[in-house]
């Protein structure tokens, strides 16, 4: 079995096959959050403080970090918003980036081995990326596409994150550190998303004895009760072999959705997690000295 090991200066999340899924809070990202852009981009981290705080409440494993605003200076808004996020917490944290100049600079003030997002199958980003994440030891997430863009093919795909874990191999970064995400497209467009991703997952697990994850609100993108779908797709995906996700842990229909899945995968043991949250607390006077106290009182005579 295939253990991918991501930890802060303080603090180790492993995902793998027959462990718990991990959830990746995707809150630390300034796109489409026009406020959070805005103030990230003149050095005001008060929401990204608050973000932190309300995703770990809410159950996240490790947190995404994306600094990605139009005309800003990323490179080092990312390394300044990594140093802050791991002043705040010793969970683990995913530098998001496409622009290779972010992810170096996030990587050298990163305290740990940090999950880099992302690679690609085109030969440019293998080439760049690559070489960083070898240098600081850290872990990558693949996306199974290329220069031909996103196929529709399933086997094209695998054959895609195939490449690109022999790549990282030539690199020296075995098939451990490579986090492959099959890539989730809105079930509202692509009628077969969801199973080209279920398929995929299987075949990554089984036969390139890989981790997975995804950005997984993509799937319900454009529909109503999108909670729904993503609880829904979230269930079917562990089922088929997904191991972690970039995901928003704020939303309590897609959480339960995951430790219930982890249930009955096997990966809770003793359903432990699941009744330590959701056990109802025991009654008043559980300890009996409530009852004896309604006993003493049927007891006494009026006007005793």
């Amino acid at each position: 079995m295939t253990d991918t090991i991501i930890s802060s200066h303080k603090k180790e999340v492993v995902i793998g096959f027959d462990r718990p899924f991990v959830v990746i809070g995707e809150r630390i990202n300034p796109t489409g959050r026009k406020l959070l852009a805005a103030e990230m981009a003149v050095g005001d981290f008060s929401r990204v403080i608050s973000d932190v705080q309300a995703q770990l409440e809410a159950g996240a494993h490790m947190l995404d970090v994306n600094a990605g605003i139009p005309l800003a200076d990323e490179p080092a808004i990312l390394a300044q918003t990594i140093e802050l996020v791991q002043s705040l917490t010793d969970v683990p944290l995913s530098i998001d980036s496409s622009i290779v100049a972010a992810l170096e600079a996030g990587l050298k003030v990163y305290k740990g081995k940090a999950l880099v997002n992302s690679v690609t199958g085109e030969e440019d980003r293998l080439e760049t990326v690559l070489p960083l994440v070898k240098k600081y030891g850290a872990a990558v997430v693949a996306i199974s596409n290329d220069e031909t863009g996103i196929s529709q093919d399933p086997d094209v795909r695998f054959s895609i994150a195939r490449k690109i874990v022999e790549r990282a191999a030539d690199y020296g970064i075995p098939a451990s550190d490579v986090v492959v995400d099959p890539l989730v497209m809105p079930i509202g467009a692509v009628r077969q998303a969801g199973r080209q991703v279920f398929e995929l997952c299987y075949r990554l697990q089984r036969e390139l004895k890989v981790n997975t994850t995804c950005g997984a609100s993509n799937v319900s993108f454009g529909l109503p009760n999108r909670n729904g779908i993503n609880a829904s797709f979230m269930s079917m995906a562990i089922c088929s072999g997904m191991t972690s996700a970039i995901t928003n842990p704020l939303h309590s229909e897609i959480m339960n959705a995951i430790m219930g899945a982890d249930v009955l995968m096997g990966h809770d043991p003793d359903c432990m997690r699941w009744i330590r949250k959701f056990r109802e607390p025991a009654p008043a006077g559980a300890d009996g000295a409530e009852a004896r106290g309604r006993r003493e009182t049927r007891r006494r005579r009026p006007g005793a």
